[in-house]
């Protein structure tokens, strides 16, 4: 199992949900960094399980130890791996108990036993969404990161639950007005209408899916590479290996298909300065592999949460077909949390790439002695 992400800004992941603790452990950050605790908190507040009906009832404070990489007078980054810990406080594993036999459908509970023998039952183990809360505080500390050197600014919002659309211009969008509702749509036309859909599927004991959008501004051009490192592939690959992710768009996505080369070209032009951009953003600021210097745009489609409070048929591992029902605390729909993951994950790969980009710079001055052309 990988449990490591990034090359040179890199992150290892561990522990259970049901553990006696999750951490991080991050790898490539600078020295000299003041540790952006406010950041990590209020991005970690955003992912927290118990906010209200829209999620799981779960209570976790989510405080972090940073036992190692800062240096303890200053706060700053020592340059060394820093580690993060979270304990958990409110694990139940007896609400599992009856699933040391049985698999849970849609659930990662039959998959883990085909690969490696056994699993851990309560909570799915690494399987669960709990996992995040590592990404997500690693996710912070690089945001700042990008924020600081490239004035980066990332962004993410609900913009579909249950067929239920919000409309809104992906440039003027901001984290205050995801923030003002609950189900984090900054919609207001639809906010009311979401929330019912989830509310509806909580009472019938089911769940619902629906889209995240995220755009990424102030990229500049130049961040990928032309084949297997494309920028568009390594954000399709951060982005789908969270939980319940089910599809990856970047720009127009699928909706291209539907379009003529004409339609979907973003024409080139030069501002007063003689720098180079586009006056439409069809590709979502990436082609060829490369960020073009326009805003990075993507959405990432997430499934109904795999536990409904229904009967379901599903077999055990001694051979018996059964019927299961689920229960303990779930979320109805993944999507208000999601926000602040995908938030992390699409931080994580910039902030890598950025690293690498200074890297490759710093490679040519060294062996020609002036900036690339």
């Amino acid at each position: 199992m990988s449990n490591s992400f990034g090359t040179l800004f890199r992150i290892t992941t561990f522990g259970e949900s049901h553990g006696g603790g999750l951490g991080v452990v991050i790898d490539g950050c600078p020295a000299g960094m003041a540790f952006p605790h406010q950041r990590v908190a209020a991005q970690l507040a955003r992912r927290r399980p118990g906010q209200g009906k829209l999620t799981s009832a779960r209570r976790e404070p989510d405080a972090y130890e940073v036992v190692s990489g800062l240096e303890p007078e200053t706060d700053r980054t020592l340059g060394t791996s820093l580690t993060l810990l979270f304990r958990n406080k409110d694990a139940r594993s007896r609400s599992y108990n009856e699933l040391q036999q049985a698999y849970r459908p849609s659930h990662a509970d039959y998959t883990y036993d085909a690969r490696y023998g056994l699993r851990a039952v309560s909570g799915g183990g690494r399987a669960s969404a709990r996992e995040t809360v590592a990404r997500v505080a690693a996710g912070a500390l690089a945001e700042q990161l990008l924020w600081e050197q490239a004035g980066i600014e990332i962004v993410a919002w609900v913009d579909d639950v249950a067929g239920i659309a919000a409309s809104v211009d992906p440039e003027a969008v901001t984290r205050e007005a995801v923030d003002r509702a609950p189900v984090r749509c900054p919609d207001e036309k639809v906010v009311q209408a979401m929330t019912s859909a989830i509310e509806a599927a909580r009472r019938d004991g089911d769940t619902v899916g629906g889209i995240v959008r995220c755009v990424a501004r102030g990229v500049p051009a130049g961040w990928g590479a032309p084949v297997f490192g494309k920028l568009t592939a390594e954000l399709a690959g951060a982005l789908m290996s969270l939980p319940a992710s089910r599809g990856f768009e970047i720009g127009e996505g699928y909706d291209s298909r539907h379009m003529r080369g004409s339609q979907h070209n973003d024409p080139f032009r030069l501002d007063a300065n003689k720098n180079v951009y586009t006056t439409k953003n069809h590709s979502g600021g990436i082609q060829g592999g490369i960020s073009n210097g326009a805003t990075l745009r993507m959405s990432v489609a997430f499934k109904p949460v795999a536990t409904i409070f229904k009967p379901q048929d599903t077999v055990t591992r001694d051979g018996r077909e059964v019927t299961y029902t689920a229960k303990g605390r779930h979320d109805p729909c993944v999507l208000p949390r999601a926000v602040p993951m995908v938030e992390a994950m699409v931080s994580l790969v910039l902030c890598d790439h950025m690293l690498r980009a200074q890297t490759a710079r710093q490679q040519w001055l060294r062996h020609y002695g002036d900036t690339p052309a």
